[in-house]
Order: structure tokens, then C-alpha cells, then sequence
């Protein structure tokens, strides 16, 4: 009986080296990463089952390539959307497929290195590492929810100051601005909710009124940065709501 190298030899020729470890036989394709490194893909046999898998390093590739582990909802969703395309499936990070029965080797094996380049791919939606920020994500998932919005409106304070905000979402209940609080420093934490307060503050004379305003406070908390203070900060002048709980957010914005 044939080995699997020997199999992978014959069907595609030498573009594809093998290496026999002690629980795996690691298959280096002729595919690269973005920044050249080669994928790798490890091939295992159970019971006369094969199975190959990145092992998790495409997932772990992208990891290095930005400050944050964290994947965006669309980022997420292509992902998927790769995974779907070649057949493969993602399982605790690892990319994963099994040869299916009548499947060649070759075939399977060219579908998950495949799949793993068109994931390493995502590295080109960060922006200076990532580039899809979190008010962009917001944007999406407004549309998503069909509530309609218009960003980055500016409007006076009291002091006559013109404040920036991130969204001005209406609904048929209400209306509501919305203030994005991001960061990925610790240190820089405090600073961007004092600038919420002060601009709250400011605007507070657009709370009251027939037309008045609900104002909300959106705190990126993807990010381990903020403590319990910096939420109360906000909270006498505007409803907190926090970007992990999206559900909470967008009933927010209409009652």
C-alpha cells in the first residue's frame, strides 16, 4: 500500500514536500502567506479516516498581525464565508477538513491550503493593522438592522463648540446620538470617556424638547480597558450600552 507522500507525489508532483512527525505528516504547499511564509497543512490517519488541518496557524498568522485577537463581524463573516467555498470547517481555530470518499488526496489537500491562503487574506481588511474600526463595524450592523443613520454630524454646543458625533440614528420612536468609545490603550481610557462627558454635557440642552435627542454612550469593551469609573463617568448623561451585547445596543435606539 502506498504511503501518503507517495500519494501526494504522484498526484501532484514535487511543488508539495512531505515530512513525517510523530502525529502528523506535515505537507508544505507551494502556497504563501501575504508576508511569503509557506502553509503548511499536517495530515492524520484514524481508522482509515484522513484528516488535514492547518493546526491553527493561519489563524495564529493573523494573530501576529495585529495589537488586537480580536475578529470584526464582517471579518468573522468572511471567514465563514471561506470555510463554506472549499468545504472546510473551522474548529476550535483550526482549519479543518476530512478526505471525503472518492476524493482524491491531492484534491482535498489543494482545497484546505486553498481555503487557509483565502483566510490569511483577511490581513488585508485591517486597517494600519486593522483597518475595519469599530464605528465602521457599527455602520454595518445598523444597516443590518435596517435602522437608519447618518455619521459623523456636527453640531454646536452650548458653549458654541462643535462637537462631532459618531451616529445620528432615528427610528420610529426616537432619535438618538451616538458617541463610539474606543481605544486600545489602558491609559488613554479615562481621556476618551471625559471627552464623552464633556460633549454630553454640551449638548445636553438637544435632550428636552418634542423632538429631544437620546443620547448613548457606546463603549467598545472587545478591549479589556476600561474599569467600572469610566462607565459612571457617562452614565448621569447618557445611556450606557456596551458593543459585545449588539442586541442591547439596538433596543437602545428605539425605547
Amino acid at each position: 500500500m502506498r504511503s501518503p507522500c507517495e500519494i501526494i507525489s504522484q498526484q501532484i508532483g514535487e511543488l508539495f514536500t512531505c515530512t513525517v512527525l510523530q502525529d502528523y505528516i506535515r505537507v508544505r504547499t507551494p502556497y504563501l502567506y501575504p508576508d511569503g511564509d509557506f502553509i503548511d497543512i499536517f495530515l492524520s490517519e484514524q481508522n482509515g479516516v484522513m484528516t488535514l488541518t492547518d493546526l491553527g496557524e493561519t489563524s495564529r498568522w493573523l494573530r501576529m498581525q495585529t495589537v488586537s485577537d480580536k475578529r470584526s463581524i464582517k471579518q468573522k463573516q468572511l471567514i465563514a464565508d471561506v470555510c463554506l467555498n472549499h468545504a472546510i470547517e473551522q474548529f476550535r481555530g483550526m482549519l479543518v477538513t476530512r478526505v471525503q470518499e472518492k476524493e482524491s488526496l491531492a484534491a482535498a489537500l489543494t482545497r484546505i491550503a486553498q481555503g487557509s491562503l483565502r483566510v490569511s487574506d483577511i490581513v488585508f481588511t485591517f486597517r494600519g493593522r486593522l483597518i475595519e474600526t469599530v464605528t465602521d463595524e457599527v455602520a454595518d450592523f445598523l444597516a443590518e438592522r435596517q435602522i437608519p443613520f447618518q455619521r459623523s454630524e456636527t453640531m454646536p454646543g452650548r458653549s458654541g463648540r462643535p462637537w462631532t458625533l459618531d451616529f445620528h440614528t432615528r427610528t420610529l420612536e426616537l432619535s438618538a446620538f451616538v458617541s463610539v468609545l474606543a481605544t486600545g490603550s489602558r491609559s488613554a481610557a479615562r481621556r476618551v470617556a471625559e471627552h464623552a462627558l464633556a460633549q454630553w454635557y454640551d449638548l445636553s440642552h438637544l435632550k428636552v424638547g418634542p423632538e429631544a435627542l437620546k443620547f448613548v454612550s457606546l463603549f467598545d469593551d472587545t478591549s479589556d480597558v476600561w474599569t467600572p469609573e469610566d462607565f459612571r463617568l457617562v452614565e448621569d448623561v447618557s445611556d450606557v450600552a456596551f458593543w459585545s451585547r449588539p442586541d442591547e445596543f439596538a433596543q437602545a435606539l428605539a425605547a
